[in-house]
């Protein structure tokens, strides 16, 4: 097992994949011990979709905007909320389910999402390299029509994996007092906030981005070129209908 000492310090997400492929033995593995972390309930709200095939890894890649981890990588996997199996369970067992409601889809995303963190942990102590797809949730729907996802089920997760080629970059973070509040939440003041903010908007790399993009701030990238609330509302909607699609609301 490959594992630094200082591992979590000096962890990185990796894009670019040397096309050496992981044993399917080595695969199974990382997922059976994934399937210890914590759960509600001991339900396993999860399942995960493994897509090698050349043809199926092409049209999940599009899906993913063919960003190159995604068409890259040796092997995804697209890791769902599932109340399916748990539910069909049930009703074998005369027993009757009720978790056709929201708040039982963030039960499953919340397992589904430890579950997916713990398959990332597992992969790079292996010496594998990992790539969360925050695209996932853009094209839900297109996505759950490609793996023929049942109702009760909803892609939340997808990772790409490979063996990482040359040397990764880390990118930089906020201090830690930025997220670690004691005993009650920290109102933090205006200038508080901006120096919370201040070494991620001089880190080289975003300064460039924002230079390429032409805007006055890191932080207008954000809100009108990365994430701009009109794209928020348009996935917020598909996302919606597809919950309700899968009887989830």
């Amino acid at each position: 097992m490959i594992m630094e000492k200082d591992y979590f310090s000096n962890r990185v997400t990796v894009r670019d994949f040397n096309g050496q492929h992981i044993p399917d033995e080595m695969l199974t593995n990382i997922v059976e011990k994934a399937m210890r972390a914590p759960t509600c309930g001991n339900m396993q709200l999860y399942s995960v979709v493994v897509t090698r095939d050349p043809l199926m890894k092409t049209k999940l890649a599009a899906q993913h905007f063919n960003q190159p981890a995604s068409t890259g990588c040796d092997v995804m996997l697209t890791i769902c909320a599932d109340f399916n199996r748990f539910s069909r369970w049930c009703e074998l067992s005369e027993a009757k389910p009720g978790y056709d409601n929201f708040h039982s889809f963030i039960t499953a995303l919340t397992d589904a999402v430890i579950f997916s963190q713990q398959i990332v942990t597992i992969a790079e102590m292996e010496g594998l390299g990992t790539c969360y797809l925050g695209t996932v949730n853009y094209n839900a729907n297109e996505i759950s029509n490609l793996l023929e996802l049942p109702t009760l089920v909803v892609p939340v997760a997808c990772l790409a994996l490979g063996y990482p080629k040359g040397d990764n970059k880390q990118v930089e973070r906020l201090p830690v007092k930025a997220v670690m509040h004691n005993e009650k939440y920290r109102k933090d003041t205006a200038q508080e906030i901006l120096d919370l903010f201040k070494d991620k908007e001089e880190y080289p790399d975003n300064e460039i981005y924002v230079k390429e993009n032409n805007k006055p701030s890191l932080a207008s990238v954000f809100t009108d070129i990365r994430y701009p609330k009109e794209m928020n509302e348009t996935v917020s909607k598909s996302f919606s209908e597809l919950l309700k699609a899968k009887k989830f609301l």
